[in-house]
């Protein structure tokens, strides 16, 4: 792919954002597409080496804050004609719920992939707390005098302590997912609303 092609295709990808945003990435891609063909790299292979347009693309949408993107979505594009108003006054009722709908299924699925995050780090820090539990009732089972309890209670606090350092890092690989799955929620949010040919 040469470099207009790259760039007019990057264009398209972006059509949702504010025009002065999608003029600085281009200019920043043709510049930095311009000093790789300086250094005597052919066009394609600087434009390979940028990465595919929807890497490109990607990398964009997790710079631009949401806030902006709804915001250049909502603003309209011209004045809205009176019998547009009227439609979106009388129609209020039906589509001001669906939206506020929207809005809480998303916000709940955050939730709860966060929820589910957190009680498992909850059930880590349950079984380290039962490992010190343990190694302390070794002490209290000594002083009555009863070593078998000692030693059952040295080995439940052995399990204990195994399973929670075991288990912490099951919770650090579920968390890294969490992290990753909500950034792609993110941008498949960001998304929707580039993109597409106005």
């Amino acid at each position: 792919m040469n470099k207009e092609a790259f760039l007019s295709e990057l264009r398209k990808k972006l059509s949702g954002l504010p025009q002065e945003d999608i003029e600085e990435r281009i200019s920043f891609y043709s510049e930095m597409i311009d000093d790789r063909m300086e250094d005597g790299i052919p066009e394609e292979e600087a434009v390979a080496g940028i990465g595919s347009v929807d890497a490109v693309r990607d990398q964009i949408m997790a710079d631009i804050p949401l806030a902006k993107l709804v915001k250049e979505k909502v603003r309209p594009k011209r004045s809205l004609k009176a019998w547009e108003i009227v439609l979106l006054v009388l129609g209020s009722p039906l589509w001001i719920p669906l939206l506020i709908a929207a809005v809480a299924v998303i916000f709940s699925l955050f939730i709860v992939l966060w929820a589910v995050v957190i009680s498992i780090f909850a059930v880590d820090f349950s079984l380290a707390a039962a490992a010190l539990a343990c190694f302390a009732c070794i002490f209290v089972y000594l002083y009555a005098g009863n070593p078998a309890g000692a030693v059952f209670s040295a080995g439940a606090g052995i399990v204990c302590a195994g399973l929670a350092i075991l288990f912490f890092f099951v919770c650090a690989w579920i968390a890294k997912g969490a992290v990753k799955l909500t950034g792609r929620m993110l941008l498949g949010i960001k998304s929707s609303f580039v993109g597409k040919e106005e």
